[in-house]
Order: C-alpha cells, then sequence, then structure tokens
C-alpha cells in the first residue's frame, strides 16, 4: 500500500507543480473582478461563464463565493450557474495532472466536458426561468495583481485550499489500489455506483484524480472513473445546499438533474472513444525519475507547511471576534485578508474552520467589518 501511495505522489507531483505555476499567472490576469465584469444578463454571459470558468483552479465550495459576488453585481442564475458547474469540475492544475496518471484523452475531454456542461445547465434554466430578476451591489475595481501575487498565490494559498484534500485523494487512490482482488462492478452499475459515491461527497478537481485511477485499475470502466472526476468535484452537500437557497428550488433541480443526466452521458460516451482510441489514451510523458522525487519532495513541503501555519493559527488569542458564514475555503480566507491588510487591520487571523476573524484590537472592529463585506462576505458578530 505505501508503494501505492508514493508511487501516486510522484507521478502527480511535477505536472502539479507545473499546473499551480500556470494557475499563478491565471490568478494575476483572470481575478473576480476580470469575470464581474464580462458577466451579466443574457445567453452570451452563459457561454462566458462556463469558458471562464475552466482554467480557473477553484474548488467546489471556494467557487461559492465568487458565485455570490457574481449575483450580486448582476449575473443571472444561469450565467452563475454555468461558472457553478464548469469552474470546479476542472482547472489548469487539475488538467496537468489528470494528465499524469489518467492520459491525454481524460485530459483533453474532461475540460471539454466541463465547458459544454456549464453551457447545457445554464441553458437549460434560462429557457425555464428567462434571465430572472437582476440584483446589484457597487462594482469594486480590481487592480492588476502582481507577478509575486500570483506566485503566492500558487505556491502558498492553492496548497492550503486543496492540500488536505489532495492527501486523502492520493491515500485512498493507494489503499483501493493495494486491494488485491478486482472488484466486480459491470457495467453501466459501476457508472452508477460511481455517482451515488460523488454527489454528496466533497472533493477537489485534483484529489479525485488518484481516486478514479485507483478505480479503473480494480474493474472500473474508464466511462465510470470520469463519472466521478465529473459529479465529485460539482456537487457536494454544501454546493447543493447554495444552489437550493440562493438560487431557489427550480435551479436546484436542473442543476442536479444536469450534473446526473450529463456524467451518465459522459461516461457511455467516453466509454465508446476509449474502446476506438485507447491506443493513445494512455500515452503519457514522464519526466525522468530524479525530477519527480524532486517534486514530490517540494509538494509535500508546501502542503506540510500549509497545513502548520494552519496549526499554529489556532493558538491566538482573540480580543474580539467576528462570524462570516459564507467564508468555505481558502480562496475565501485569502480574499478576506487582503482586504483586512488594505483597511488597515494590522493584528488579526481568519479561521477557516470556524469561520471567525479574529482580533486583537478590538477598535479595528468597526474597520474590518467593512473590509469583509468589500470582500463580498456576510459578517456577524460572534
Amino acid at each position: 500500500m505505501i508503494e501505492e501511495i508514493i508511487e501516486l505522489w510522484l507521478d502527480i507531483s511535477p505536472y502539479l507543480l507545473l499546473g499551480m505555476f500556470i494557475a499563478g499567472l491565471l490568478y494575476i490576469y483572470l481575478g473576480s473582478s476580470f469575470i464581474k465584469r464580462h458577466l451579466g444578463k443574457g445567453k452570451k454571459s452563459i457561454v462566458k461563464a462556463s469558458l471562464l470558468g475552466v482554467p480557473l483552479p477553484v474548488c467546489s465550495c471556494g467557487v461559492i463565493p465568487i458565485a455570490t459576488s457574481l449575483r450580486e453585481e448582476g449575473a443571472s442564475k444561469s450565467a452563475t450557474l454555468s461558472f457553478l458547474v464548469s469552474t470546479p469540475t476542472t482547472g489548469v492544475d487539475s488538467i496537468l495532472a489528470t494528465y499524469s496518471l489518467l492520459g491525454p484523452l481524460f485530459a483533453v475531454f474532461r475540460p471539454i466536458f466541463a465547458f459544454f456542461a456549464g453551457i447545457f445547465t445554464g441553458f437549460m434554466n434560462y429557457i425555464v426561468e428567462g434571465d430572472g430578476e437582476k440584483t446589484t451591489k457597487h462594482e469594486h475595481e480590481g487592480e492588476r495583481k502582481s507577478f509575486m501575487e500570483g506566485m503566492k498565490y500558487a505556491f502558498l494559498e492553492l496548497p492550503e485550499d486543496m492540500g488536505k484534500w489532495l492527501v486523502i485523494g492520493v491515500i485512498a487512490g493507494g489503499i483501493i489500489a493495494s486491494i488485491p482482488f478486482q472488484i466486480e462492478a459491470a457495467y453501466p452499475y459501476d457508472m452508477l455506483a460511481a455517482l451515488a459515491i460523488s454527489l454528496p461527497l466533497y472533493v477537489c478537481a485534483t484529489g479525485s484524480i488518484p481516486i478514479a485511477t485507483a478505480l479503473m485499475a480494480k474493474g472500473f470502466s474508464p466511462g465510470a472513473a470520469l463519472v466521478f472526476l465529473i459529479a465529485g468535484p460539482a456537487t457536494n452537500t454544501i454546493t447543493l445546499s447554495f444552489v437550493r437557497y440562493k438560487l431557489g428550488r427550480r435551479s436546484f433541480f436542473i442543476y442536479l438533474l444536469s450534473i446526473i443526466s450529463l456524467s451518465l452521458f459522459a461516461g457511455i460516451f467516453f466509454n465508446f472513444i476509449w474502446d476506438y482510441w485507447q491506443s493513445i489514451a494512455t500515452l503519457t510523458f514522464m519526466p525522468p525519475y530524479w525530477v519527480k522525487v524532486l517534486s514530490g519532495v517540494i509538494l509535500a513541503a508546501l502542503i506540510a507547511r500549509a497545513i502548520a501555519s494552519s496549526f499554529f493559527e489556532k493558538k491566538m488569542i482573540a480580543k474580539e471576534t467576528l462570524l462570516v458564514p459564507d467564508m468555505h475555503c481558502r480562496n475565501c480566507k485569502a480574499s478576506i485578508e487582503r482586504e483586512l491588510r488594505k483597511a488597515g487591520v494590522k493584528q488579526f487571523l481568519v479561521f477557516l474552520d470556524k469561520k471567525i476573524v479574529a482580533l486583537s484590537n478590538p477598535l479595528d472592529k468597526e474597520k474590518a467589518i467593512n473590509a469583509i463585506k468589500k470582500a463580498g462576505y456576510d459578517v456577524e458578530n460572534e
């Protein structure tokens, strides 16, 4: 089992580090202000929302505050749903990681499907509800971020967001791969099993890859692995609750039924493609072993630093605390921290697990509240 875990870790590390670097570059140019400027109402906004969501390395919880902000800035329900589907399903980091473990066919088909799934879901909602009512808030013009800010996001903030789930995914994949027998899951029941597991489960686009790899090794069809790669990141109990209570019952059913039907359709279609193109499906370029080892050590160090940072943050004694109920992931935390620093709040810590902002100086409370609201989040006195 240990050997399988190490092998998965070393195989995914070089491509994931490269993907994180590219994600940092995208972070500089594709910030939330850029997205807001290009999304509004109408059919074009649905296509734009899906297209913009594909490369963004944002998890299924991290997409929630962005979607909330988009909705408040005037994006339609249809565009918001399109963004909610395409964004967590894939990302530039997970595309390269998918290539490293599952090959080029998965790496190409996964983002293409994410794009069309976002468009399909958005247009289905548009047909049923139209543009819907428009909600507005004052716009915040975003400044172009520096290269160093992009690299900080790539190698410090992203590991804090996905590190735990990547480790869980690799360990789970290693355990499944070490099982000394094949899992009897005949087609199409393997797809239904993958769907049943993935719908309520929280797993990020990157963390789902080693699990899908192990499922294939144990007898699941490539299509069933794709179902898990799609439905796992796109849905979980938190995202489903957000859609139900923020976008309404009809949008919730459109969202859920679209993910179920499209993931199953994609799995069936992908099995046919796999049969015809199996000769190139598993062709991958793997770097030299020493590069994999070095990358594995670097990635492990980045994730260990992220976990340690989270642990030591909990030791701060706060004199004032603010509850931020819609803070869900590291992306949320980073956005709030940036606005607090801009507002001149110097002594603070943001606790993601407890959803609170801790202040050492009670006099900073009003500035902190305004900064958190400016970042696009609700805030309450704890």
